[in-house]
């Protein structure tokens, strides 16, 4: 195995990409628990477990905004070649991004404001056809 690892240039990169996407995922969860030293205080353990739960939530909604995000850039391209490049340079990154997201602000979820900010248009993001 390490001759291969070694002598195999394309193998070494791909290795490296899948490890780049894992630290930064490690560092997304550090950046969401940023607090007490990223160390649950909590004394028992159904509270540790609501304190992952909710981390997780926000982790997985930042995530979802992403992907709905960039569904609709494609969605606005005007060429099929500039939605193939997109489509490309999306899975060749990492949907696990956050420095666009103010991890200390105070965020308003009532209907009425959510209503009034949606910027997706549901139904032409289920319309694409991307493999």
């Amino acid at each position: 195995m390490t001759p291969k690892y070694i002598d195999d240039v394309k193998l070494r990169q791909a290795i490296e990409k899948q490890l780049n996407k894992v630290e930064s995922s490690n560092k997304f969860a550090k950046a969401v628990f940023f607090a007490n030293n990223q160390e649950f205080e909590y004394s028992t353990k159904e509270e540790q477990d609501i304190a992952e739960g909710c981390k997780r939530l926000i982790e997985n909604s930042i995530i979802c905004w992403n992907y709905l995000f960039l569904s609709q850039k494609i969605t606005e391209l005007k060429s099929k070649t500039d939605e193939t490049k997109m489509i490309e340079i999306i899975k060749n990154g990492s949907i696990v991004i956050w420095k666009h997201i103010n991890l200390l602000g105070e965020y308003d979820f009532s209907e009425k404001n959510i209503q009034k900010k949606s910027k997706f248009d549901i139904s032409k993001i289920m319309e694409l056809n991307v493999a």
